[in-house]
């Protein structure tokens, strides 16, 4: 008898670790993800002059990376990537053509819906899931009603935020993405029109050449068509392509930026108190720090770096009012959060009036839609108090699209057998109980062409990085593709090199010093090495149908979203309407 009774004690003791190891290996997830933020932009990767006292919270309570890597530095295969722990072009999420992200939300483009995402394991896992903010991944396939691309068809319960993406279109006063195409499709075809008139109108003036009247009215016809067209786009642009969306319904077209931060943080809260009592996953995908820049009056002119400055600061101070709740709700020990920016800043972005649009990429060279160091290594921020040890910092190579396989391993989903996992856990490194890198190498891909193979030897140090073509950089000289605003990925746009460009990253992180048969004895063995993995790896690529062909990428006016709006105006406003209503 008093055997029997020392073992329930024991057997309590037994239930209780048992059911504290499960809380621990199923935590709450949050992922947030800024928008064209350069890993030389917070403080605790060493800016000393934008204030993010919050994102350097985060920091200190957990882990950094210090070579996480996107792998694209373009936002639509970026994310692509992220969601699925695959590389883009294994999706077809990568473009063959200059134009490697999505511009329209009636775009027929977007994740296959064979894709398998984060989000959709960890809801099979009984995990609340939600997405706020910027999506850009696409909307529908054959008709605006499918939602075959939606947020809410690749595993999410709930979504708040825009389908497309932050544009200088979107804001007016701004200017426009598409001011080389206005010059090539609108001002030139104008111009060549003008002067055929007039040349035209001289010679039959002249009696050298008798012009027929209906060659006339032709050529007036088509430069008002082309001037219809071109104010058309102007003004109907901003309301079809940028609105806010919940779920599947529009509530606010055009979208505004009125405390627009505060609204996608308010959401953010408003989820996490709707699931305290059970597992939740939590993408907070920011507009910040993409163009147009926007901020509320609380944090407008505030900081050292205009206007992006002022960005950064405000969506620190969100990343903040998410840290608070969870320590208010107790919530904090039991959650994971990570921190990270889609690919680097756009160091391109200067406005007309001649102000700094784009961040800052640190030491590294180049941004935004290349693959030197500064447009594809970006923060990279963990911390889970009750698992991993505050305070450290990791150097080894990571990936995005490493966080796939680490939530799923979390929540307890096996990983998807029938397709090529491309991330790695990274909970091993995390905890210590590995200090290497499972990536012994990565593929960087300027949309969907190899542009440069990483290499992390095993019992090396050395990190060997090697270049088949890289950007043609104008003005010469210069940090980025000034003339074209982003750099492009063929054609006159590259140099090609034969041999590769070889960098050793471990010790020349800013990749200015290409070695040479000369400086590294083992030059050709080292490439050798390496173009048999990325020979290794273009062979496990199937063909998949491309969702930036034109087909899909152009805008098809059936696949159109529209709020219910008086005449052809596409206009609403039910932010506003549900705030009066709630007086």
């Amino acid at each position: 008898m008093p055997l029997r009774k020392m073992k329930i004690p024991f057997l309590l003791l037994f239930f209780l670790w048992e059911a504290e190891s499960h809380a621990a290996s199923r935590p709450n997830i949050i992922l947030v993800m800024a928008d064209d933020l350069g890993i030389g932009d917070p403080g605790c990767y060493g800016n000393k002059t934008i204030r993010t006292p919050n994102i350097d919270r985060l920091a200190s309570g957990g882990v950094k990376l210090t070579q996480h890597l996107a792998a694209s530095p373009l936002c639509t295969p970026s994310r692509a990537a992220f969601m699925t722990g695959r590389y883009p072009v294994r999706s077809g999420m990568a473009s063959w053509s200059r134009t490697g992200v999505f511009l329209f939300t009636a775009s027929s483009g977007g994740l296959p819906t064979n894709e398998i995402t984060f989000a959709k394991l960890l809801k099979d896992q009984g995990y609340s899931t939600a997405l706020i903010g910027k999506w850009h991944l696409g909307m529908s396939c054959h008709s605006k009603t499918d939602f075959c691309h939606h947020p809410l068809h690749h595993g999410f319960n709930y979504f708040y935020g825009i389908s497309l993406t932050n544009l200088r279109d979107c804001k007016p006063g701004e200017g426009s993405v598409f001011t080389t195409g206005f010059k090539r499709l609108v001002f030139l075809p104008l111009q060549i029109v003008g002067v055929t008139l007039l040349t035209l109108a001289a010679l039959n003036c002249l009696g050298l050449l008798h012009v027929p009247l209906g060659v006339f009215f032709s050529l007036l016809f088509l430069a008002a068509l082309i001037l219809t067209l071109f104010l058309g786009f102007l003004h109907y642009f901003r309301p079809l392509n940028c609105f806010m969306m919940r779920n599947y319904e529009i509530i606010q077209q055009p979208m505004s930026y009125d405390n627009l931060t505060q609204r996608l943080t308010v959401e953010a809260a408003q989820f996490i108190q709707r699931n305290t009592e059970t597992p939740f996953l939590l993408v907070l995908s920011y507009l910040h720090v993409h163009t147009a820049l926007f901020s509320s009056n609380d944090f407008a002119g505030k900081s050292q770096h205009g206007v992006y400055g002022d960005a950064v600061e405000e969506m620190d101070w969100s990343v903040g009012q998410i840290l608070n709740l969870l320590d208010e709700l107790r919530l904090a020990n039991d959650t994971l959060i990570y921190f990270t920016s889609d690919q680097g800043a756009h160091v391109e972005e200067v406005s007309s009036k001649g102000e700094i649009h784009g961040g800052s990429n640190g030491i590294y060279k180049g941004g935004k839609a290349n693959n030197w160091e500064g447009g594809i290594r970006v923060p990279g921020i963990l911390r889970w108090p009750r698992v991993i040890q505050a305070g450290q910092k990791i150097d080894e190579p990571t990936s995005n699209m490493d966080i796939f396989p680490t939530v799923a391993k979390l929540a307890g989903a096996p990983l998807p057998e029938d397709r090529i996992i491309d991330g790695r856990d990274l909970m091993p490194l995390l905890e210590g109980k590995s200090q290497r890198s499972d990536h012994e190498f990565l593929f960087h891909y300027c949309n969907a062409y190899l542009n440069a193979v990483r290499w992390h030897p095993q019992n090396s140090t050395s990190i060997w990085k090697a270049f088949f073509f890289t950007p043609n950089f104008n003005p010469v000289g210069s940090n980025g593709c000034f003339a074209t605003h982003v750099c492009f990925c063929f054609g006159s746009y590259v140099t090609h090199h034969d041999p590769p460009l070889l960098f050793d990253i471990s010790k020349d992180p800013r990749e200015r010093n290409p070695l040479s048969p000369a400086s590294e004895p083992r030059f050709y063995e080292i490439l050798k090495v390496m173009q048999e993995a990325a020979d290794r790896h273009t062979q496990t690529l199937p063909e998949v149908p491309d969702q930036f062909s034109w087909n899909n990428f152009l805008w098809k006016p059936w696949l159109q979203l529209c709020c219910p709006s008086t005449g052809l105006s596409c206009q609403c406003d039910r932010e506003k309407q549900d705030k009066r209503l709630s007086r």
